[in-house]
């Protein structure tokens, strides 16, 4: 029996590796064109080609959601210890000196995404307890797990939540990246690794290394404790910044890990594969209104987004590639990823999408539950009338 399990479970493990391998040519194709963050927009691209399609050489199941989370969590520690060792106080100065204007912009956002919910609801099928939570920028993580205990349909709030990932993902990335190339000089990409010079390599990096990776997995295991979102990502960077912060105190100087570019390259490929690997054929059937509607809300979210950003640049001196990847409403560790990718402040990015996700899993719940219950008691009362 157990016998059984164990090559069932290596079979998964080289279906899955081959998955991601395959994945990972387009996001090689992609990164050769010279775009910053062509490894993850390729890769995802591929992966949810593959998962769509399910090609017979690939031999994957009927039915898998994907593959295994393991794999994003992987991605997400490599980032996590990325962003941690590189991490400053320039980020807590930014937040306490411009702190009003953030939350004016983070809270503008919550509204944006609730009136585009609002409409979703008004013009589709849809009920509007599941209309908000698709259109909440509280992450495709946490949404879907709220809304099905809040009684919303959890399928379409996961389809409009992966549709709202895919189209910021595959538009503000972009917008970065064209403005990164076209206002700083002699701009460090990871997918052309000739133009990064990495430290010589001595055995004390590898060892400092190693502490930074354990560091990073404790932080996981407080975040998770305390129920931080991300904690994969947000507790790691706390972890590793706080081994690399207080190295920095105790002996005075920066210590330097063995940190090679192809690093930061699996993190792209392992996050992508698993984000693209969720989709299937299935996802888009009998809500086509829905997918449409949706659609172009989510744009005119972005281009809201974006306008907002240039704002908080300009009021504040934040750059706008930093301030476009902070209010983007994507993914925690999609936006870190390009952040890291074209060297805006990463530690900033994660700061704000973070404060966004809290606030909206903490105070949207409440409030779609008393929405819901208010228009459940209108439909009686209309029905009552009638």
């Amino acid at each position: 029996m157990k016998e059984g399990v164990y090559l069932k479970d290596n079979r998964n493990l080289f279906q899955t590796i081959r998955f991601i391998a395959l994945s990972s040519i387009g996001g090689l194709v992609l990164s050769l064109t010279g775009l910053s963050i062509g490894w993850i927009i390729g890769t995802l691209i591929m992966a949810a080609l593959l998962s769509i399609t399910k090609p017979q050489f690939l031999k994957l199941p009927e039915g898998q959601q994907g593959i295994s989370r393991k794999w994003m969590n992987v991605g997400q520690l490599i980032l996590a210890i990325e962003l941690g060792q590189s991490i400053n106080l320039s980020v807590l100065h930014t937040l306490r000196d411009n702190w009003n204007t953030i939350v004016i912009m983070l809270v503008f956002s919550i509204i944006l995404s609730l009136l585009s919910g609002f409409v979703l609801w008004k013009f589709s099928n849809t009920d509007m307890l599941t209309s908000l939570f698709g259109t909440a920028p509280g992450g495709i993580a946490a949404m879907p797990s709220i809304a099905e205990e809040l009684g919303a349909n959890t399928a379409v709030v996961s389809i409009i939540q992966t549709m709202r990932i895919f189209l910021v993902i595959f538009t503000v990335p972009i917008l970065a990246s064209s403005w990164y190339h076209n206002h700083v000089e002699q701009a460090v990409s990871l997918s052309n690794p000739a133009t990064i010079t990495a430290p010589e390599f001595e055995l004390s990096q590898l060892l400092w290394t190693a502490l930074l990776a354990l560091g990073a997995w404790a932080g996981i295991y407080v975040a998770k404790y305390v129920k931080i979102p991300a904690p994969w990502l947000v507790g790691g960077m706390i972890g590793a910044a706080s081994v690399q912060m207080l190295s920095t105190f105790i002996s005075g100087h920066e210590m330097i890990a063995w940190w090679p570019n192809l690093a930061m390259i699996l993190s792209q490929i392992f996050i992508a594969s698993c984000v693209g690997s969720r989709f299937y054929k299935g996802m888009f059937e009998g809500i086509r209104k829905t997918l449409i509607i949706s659609l172009f809300s989510t744009l005119a979210l972005i281009m809201c987004m974006l306008l907002c950003a240039l704002f908080v640049a300009k009021v504040t001196g934040i750059s706008l590639l930093t301030s476009l990847l902070a209010f983007a409403p994507g993914g925690v560790a999609e936006m870190a990823t390009t952040a890291a990718v074209l060297n805006a402040d990463a530690t900033f990015v994660v700061a704000v999408q973070v404060l966004r996700i809290v606030v909206v899993c903490i105070t949207l719940p409440p409030l779609f539950r008393l929405l819901n219950s208010w228009e459940v008691r209108r439909m009686k009362s209309s029905r009552l009338s009638a």
